[in-house]
């Protein structure tokens, strides 16, 4: 299917379409489901080559220097890990028509509470088209239907990615429409937040602005996978190397993602000692650096001299880029209490070797995610083991943290009586 080889001045047929569909996924068996999504993992390792040229088309339209670039970018071995990630999902239990309650009244009414697929999910997403094949993946698994509406960043490896998505589905003879990408034009966008007839759940996926607008204008219920402001506090009593490998460990190793750190609060205890460790490291990746007063001293007196002063907007700030903020803190209560007024509820981690403490930690940081000792890069379904994800959700209503298989259903009741009545 093109999606936009002709002009469209509404996409509520598309979104028709689409709710149409969404019996035909509801009605495939565990095996079917199955089936589809390892043929699907077998067609983008043959297809890598294609998909890789026409990720170029949209990377040639983007400046490498842009944050989001990263983001935009699949690589043969991200190919390779979608693929993979498919497969996990394929093997995972389908959450759809579990049964969560049954039980026998006293007049012998039969009672199950069962779990059954949301319907048709929209999910709005920027320049990330490995979120066309995770979504697929899990929508499938879980029996829903989906419509998708990408960037204009990734329009040609969307389109591509779609359209091999739609040769699997023709080839086991369910409705292509099941999956529909929408076409890229922002006008579009409201029409979709308000087809409460077509659809049952938004998931926005993207930038703070993004999500703002969707909270804002949407009728549809909505989950939010919220920005990652993300903080790694360094307790006294930490071991500063293996601290300094974690917190270059989460600003580096893909800072254009979510789960990347943002800010490194350091107790003043060991600031002196720490902050160094982390140049060499820092300077190799050209890491900038906003420093506070006491971080911005340590730092000059140590050599860094990719540095800043730190101003009051750098804190609560996702940099998605090589940068970060650091502030240097009294103790554990005023790292709480930083954490507290500009954390996102991501990710947050606490390297300590105070048991107490890291207890503590875990307990009064209101986040998705908490880690004692490990980099907060982890936050991801695909490493949490849930296959793969839609997003991290922010938000505590249905679904928190990774926003995965297992939360893509609702219930139903089912009564069966035998003439039961009621006055």
């Amino acid at each position: 299917m093109e999606v936009e080889a002709i002009a469209h001045t509404s996409i509520v047929p598309l979104l028709a379409q689409t709710h149409a569909a969404a019996s035909a996924v509801r009605a495939l068996s565990d095996e079917q489901k199955k089936a589809i999504l390892h043929r699907l993992a077998a067609v983008l390792v043959t297809n890598i080559d294609h998909i890789v040229a026409e990720n170029e088309k949209d990377l040639a339209r983007m400046s490498p220097s842009d944050p989001k670039y990263d983001r935009l970018m699949l690589t043969p071995k991200r190919i390779e890990d979608l693929a993979a990630s498919m497969h996990d999902v394929a093997n995972l239990t389908d959450p759809s028509g579990q049964v969560l309650v049954e039980s026998v009244l006293p007049n012998g009414l039969k009672i199950k509470k069962v779990a059954v697929p949301m319907g048709v999910i929209g999910v709005i997403f920027e320049s990330r088209p490995n979120v066309t094949v995770d979504v697929t993946a899990l929508c499938l698994r879980s029996g829903n239907a989906v419509v998708l509406r990408g960037g204009s960043d990734a329009f040609d490896t969307n389109t591509y990615l779609i359209s091999l998505i739609h040769q699997v589905l023709e080839e086991f003879g369910v409705n292509p429409a099941c999956i529909t990408l929408l076409p890229t034009d922002r006008a579009f966008v409201k029409e979709l937040l308000t087809a409460v007839r077509y659809v049952d759940l938004i998931i926005p996926r993207g930038s703070e602005s993004l999500i703002q607008f969707v909270r804002q204008h949407s009728l549809v219920p909505t989950i939010e996978t919220g920005a990652g402001v993300c903080h790694t506090y360094v307790e006294k009593t930490a071991d500063l190397t293996q601290a300094a490998q974690i917190v270059v460990n989460a600003k580096v190793s893909r800072p254009s993602v979510c789960n990347s750190l943002d800010t490194v609060l350091v107790d003043e205890a060991v600031a002196e000692d720490f902050l160094p460790r982390l140049i060499a490291d820092f300077e190799k990746w050209n890491v900038e650096v906003f420093a506070d007063n006491k971080a911005l001293r340590i730092l000059q007196e140590a050599g860094f001299k990719n540095l800043q002063e730190a101003q009051e907007a750098d804190f609560g700030r996702e940099f998605l880029d090589y940068k970060c903020s650091i502030k240097v803190v009294s103790g554990i209560e005023d790292a709480l209490q930083h954490i507290a007024q500009y954390s996102s509820r991501h990710s947050e981690a606490i390297l300590s070797q105070d048991q107490a403490l890291c207890d503590k930690f875990v307990q009064e940081v209101d986040a998705a995610a908490v880690y004692t000792n490990a980099s907060t890069r982890f936050t991801d379904g695909g490493q949490f083991g849930l296959g793969a994800e839609i997003g991290i959700s922010t938000q505590k209503l249905h679904a928190r943290g990774p926003f995965a298989l297992e939360k893509l259903v609702t219930e139903k009741w089912i009564v069966a009586g035998d003439g039961q009545v009621r006055w």
